[in-house]
């Protein structure tokens, strides 16, 4: 089954485990025009031109900005019913107060349950979630929501490497009989 990789603000680096992902598994990453002052009406055309270039039901595996992409690309998208599920990493609490200035269209959450299964990761000291928010945006996509305990930002200065744990839980969201 076919992985799309989503990618928070400024893309993922050479030690992410996304780009770890994509490298060892061959997942596709959904390349953006702009990471750094990203309008998320732009981010949703990608993430839709990516979704309908594929054949059948796919997986989406997103980091931090990448999980609100998610939430406000199905809220307006017709084809949620070819994601098979989502695993949302690191979702950030865009209303913090030192939310960044280069990303307006971002600082409205999108807070409608999602038309697929999907799994929230989080970290107990995440510096984008220091208010704990990740379980409510959770509950709000209609989500399943684990914390991995103090892990940061869930990224590459993370230390995950590949990542097994994320991917078994990837797996999970696809179903017994699928192969990811």
């Amino acid at each position: 089954m076919p992985v799309l990789l989503l990618p928070g603000w400024q893309n993922s680096g050479p030690g992410h485990w996304q780009t770890l992902w994509e490298a060892y598994f061959g997942d596709h990453r959904v390349q953006q025009d702009d990471w750094l002052t990203p309008k998320r009406g732009d981010w949703m055309a990608q993430l839709e031109d990516a979704v309908l270039a594929r054949e059948g039901r796919l997986l989406l595996a997103a980091h931090s900005l990448g999980c609100h992409l998610v939430a406000a690309w199905a809220a307006h998208s017709q084809h949620g019913a070819r994601v098979a599920g989502a695993l949302l990493v690191a979702p950030p609490d865009v209303q913090q107060d030192d939310w960044p200035s280069s990303l307006p269209s971002w600082g409205t959450p999108v807070l409608q349950a999602l038309p697929f299964p999907a799994l929230v990761l989080s970290s107990t000291d995440d510096p984008y979630d220091r208010a704990g928010r990740a379980a409510g945006l959770a509950q709000a996509w209609g989500a399943r929501h684990q914390s991995l305990g103090t892990r940061g930002h869930l990224n590459a200065d993370s230390d995950l490497g590949l990542w097994p744990q994320g991917r078994a839980l990837l797996r999970s969201l696809a179903g017994a009989d699928a192969r990811v």
